[in-house]
């Protein structure tokens, strides 16, 4: 990992709503810390060092160092309750982690070289990510910060699926694993969109044909025409008769 991310936490000794209370207007975060062989403890930690590591996208899918007193521990952060509308965090659950046990935590994907592609240079061509993260397994000296997907070849009307995004070594997609061709899914998708919406050649000729279709004489239509052609000719034939008889 590029970066290692150190926490300052305290054990704590009070619970319940009212302490949490003023612990948060202390500037503390009430958190837990569990796993391993040990029970769950109850620690607090800075608000705002919190916080700031949680906007960088590395944090979350990092191991982290958690320093409680003089003894440290590698963990990873496993949840973080927000308040519901202020910029606040109200609660964080660690998880320690063993540098012996694989682990399975969510990574982004980044996509690369989208704009120069032959789908992205494409008039009409819209390239959809349909994931954005990944749940992998892997050691923590393994973990990577994120996956890399690169669309340099993407083509108009192809697709990328989870099976081929490139795993680092020790890395692996635990849903892959069952052997089930359902489980592969796309998460790059470069569809054409309809020429109402854009330039896409494909969409114009799929627009062309749906006018064309709408030319073609129905079979209502035509029954129609064909009852209107024979009242005509009743008509006519029924002249021809008068004419005779004058």
């Amino acid at each position: 990992m590029s970066k290692t991310y150190k926490i300052p936490a305290e054990m704590r000794t009070d619970v319940g709503k009212g302490a949490s209370r003023r612990l948060r207007r202390a500037g503390r975060l009430p958190a837990v810390v569990y796993g391993g062989d040990r029970e769950p403890a109850s620690i607090t930690v800075d608000h705002d060092t919190l916080l700031h590591s949680a906007e960088e996208e590395a944090f979350h899918a990092s191991v982290l160092e958690l320093n409680v007193g003089k003894k440290k521990q590698k963990v990873v952060l496993r949840d973080l309750q927000r308040h519901p509308f202020k910029p606040l965090l109200t609660h964080a659950d660690f998880q320690r982690v063993s540098s012996k046990e694989t682990l399975r935590l969510s990574v982004p994907i980044h996509f690369v070289n989208e704009e120069s592609s032959p789908a992205g240079k494409k008039a009409g061509v819209v390239v959809s990510h349909q994931v954005v993260e990944v749940e992998i397994e892997a050691l923590p000296g393994d973990l990577p910060e994120y996956l890399e997907v690169d669309l340099a070849n993407l083509q108009p009307g192809e697709s990328v699926m989870l099976s081929q995004i490139p795993l680092p070594e020790g890395v692996r997609i635990p849903a892959l694993e069952h052997g089930d061709e359902s489980d592969d899914y796309a998460i790059v998708t470069a569809i054409f969109i309809r020429a109402g919406q854009g330039t896409g050649e494909l969409a114009a000729e799929a627009d062309a044909a749906l006018g064309e279709a709408a030319e073609v004489e129905t079979i209502g239509e035509a029954e129609e025409a064909e009852e209107a052609e024979a009242a005509d000719e009743g008509e006519g034939g029924e002249e021809a008769e008068e004419k005779k008889e004058d």
